[in-house]
């Protein structure tokens, strides 16, 4: 039984791919590479590689044309400010590709799907930690465009066999551990990945918004998740559906939240580059911590984040970056 990937060179499912791959499953990757990365597309007899859209009809028959009974959904847009001017291309892409894709999956019997969902669900916090009951109230259109996923997955799970996991990420960050990821992200627009560049001479500079917030050292804090333990998860996750045949919504986050200031300062270490920082203004909308409860995570999954310290996170790109620089 084969397993299906929408997005398979993509930054975050790349990692997922190598560890299906060496625990011996056989993959299907679809991926129209806007932002894919083909370099990330193992060599090996057990990938299968459909090119196309998610939301084509001839890509997602050859795509489901293989027997699996489980996907991975990666293949998303998730650039939240990109999504507040271009709501078109993110409802083309998020939501009718994803509603397309659910669709066929049913009718086809593929009863398990992992979603790569977003803490961009909750908005502006309440109060943090963030668990899952908190309200949903997203301030950017990408985080619609995973709220309303999360409910068509759960109305689909009510009316059909269809079971899936949705799995809120916070702020994904770092690379393989093991080295066997080495495509960089097309077009990041993440903290980490903009800091990386400066280190690497892609970008003279950066801009750091706002110091003036009630954090430790006045900067916005956040809650990075290293993309291995993001791939633990995952394959959790789909144990799971297997198992219990029962849907689930998690938060995926270290739980232990860093500043700007702080990555910058690791970075600035472990790199040896000065990271020159731009002054700027608030952004509208940035809270000042967004912090994940993953209790969940752990009672339900057994899951708790391994190398989410900022050392890790930034060894990990370093490592990646340096090497594109060769």
């Amino acid at each position: 039984m084969k397993i299906g990937i929408t997005g398979g060179a993509g930054y975050i499912a790349s990692h997922i791919v190598r560890d299906l791959l060496e625990s011996g499953h056989e993959l299907v990757l679809l991926d129209n590479f806007v932002t894919g990365n083909p370099q990330n597309v193992p060599d090996s007899d057990s990938v299968i590689l459909v090119q196309g859209d998610v939301g084509s009809e001839p890509a997602l028959d050859q795509f489901l044309a293989h027997e699996m009974d489980t996907v991975f959904h990666f293949a998303a847009l998730k650039a939240a400010g990109e999504s507040m001017t271009d709501p078109v291309k993110y409802s083309a892409n998020n939501v009718r590709g994803t509603f397309y894709l659910v669709e066929r999956m049913v009718r086809a019997g593929v009863n398990n799907l992992v979603f790569s969902s977003s803490a961009a669900v909750y908005g502006a916090p309440q109060y943090v930690p963030i668990d899952e009951d908190h309200p949903k109230s997203p301030i950017n259109y990408y985080g619609f465009t995973k709220l309303i996923m999360e409910q068509n997955l759960e109305w689909m799970s009510q009316r059909t066999d269809l079971r899936y996991a949705s799995l809120r990420y916070f702020n994904a960050a770092g690379y393989d551990i093991h080295g066997r990821v080495r495509g960089l992200e097309n077009q990041p627009q993440n903290l980490l990945p903009i800091v990386m560049e400066v280190a690497a001479g892609m970008r003279s500079n950066m801009q750091l918004f706002g110091r003036d917030y009630d954090t430790r050292d006045g900067t916005c804090i956040r809650d990075y998740i290293h993309t291995n333990d993001l791939s633990t998860a995952h394959i959790l996750a789909m144990d799971y559906l297997r198992k219990e045949k029962q849907s689930l919504t998690v938060n995926l986050g270290s739980e232990q939240g860093l500043t700007v200031q702080e990555i910058v300062d690791e970075a600035r270490k472990v790199t040896g580059h000065p990271i020159p920082v731009e002054d700027a203004p608030r952004r509208p909308g940035d809270p000042a911590s967004f912090i994940a409860s993953a209790t969940r995570a752990r009672e339900v999954l057994g899951w708790r984040a391994k190398h989410s310290d900022a050392t890790t996170l930034v060894e990990s790109m370093w490592s990646v970056y340096k090497g594109a620089m060769q």
